[in-house]
């Protein structure tokens, strides 16, 4: 199963403090996924940015952008700020924690208080595959169910492979995850609305 660490210095940072992918559509990349890792003592930051751009010809079909700052403290998650520009249309989370707990506010659901072990779906952290997730767009609680598939090669951007761990979730997302043996994310894969797949390629 996949790791489950319960403190900062288990969280799964990558020792370079980035993570990048080039999103992939019929062979043409199409974006950029990056997360910035800042440590200060027992707080840990992520810095998040997407960017997609899909053109017929001169002509843009799809522009996506998304901005995530995530912020955790001993362990555990204390906030998250996302804003959203899916081809003009604007999504937003707020979550804080405050004494009953995470205290979510999004652009697609009245405001909450999360469960004590939900996490936000920025991929990163493979914990998430064992607990409720907040959605990083428009902060809806999911609860998909995660199966996991047998250990399999995943093509870096390289053009290289390395094999990791393969999971797939369905329900409430519908996408494949995979992550290496100490738990850094790898690869995402997952099908958009005119049935093509967009499949992430790490750099």
């Amino acid at each position: 199963m996949a790791p489950t660490p319960s403190d900062a210095a288990n969280l799964p940072v990558p020792p370079s403090r980035a993570i990048a992918f080039r999103l992939v559509r019929h062979d043409v990349a199409i974006g950029s996924h990056t997360l910035d890792f800042q440590v200060e003592d027992d707080t840990l930051t992520i810095q998040i940015a997407v960017d997609v751009l899909v053109k017929f010809g001169p002509i843009p079909l799809v522009r996506y952008t998304h901005r995530t700052s995530e912020v955790w403290h001993g362990g555990r998650i204390e906030s998250l700020e996302a804003q959203t520009n899916r081809n003009g249309t604007h999504l937003s989370v707020s979550a804080h924690r405050v004494a009953a707990g995470l205290q979510v506010q999004g652009s697609g659901t009245s405001p909450y208080i999360a469960p004590d072990d939900a996490l936000p779906t920025t991929y990163w952290n493979a914990r998430m595959l064992h607990v409720p997730m907040i959605g990083t767009q428009d902060g809806i609680l999911v609860h998909p169910k995660v199966s996991e598939k047998p250990i399999e090669p995943v093509r870096l951007a390289s053009g290289a492979e390395t094999t990791a761990h393969h999971y797939s979730l369905t329900g409430d997302l519908d996408l494949d995850l995979w992550y290496s043996a100490d738990a850094s994310w790898m690869s995402m894969r997952f099908s958009v609305a005119d049935g093509s797949i967009i499949t992430y390629e790490r750099l």
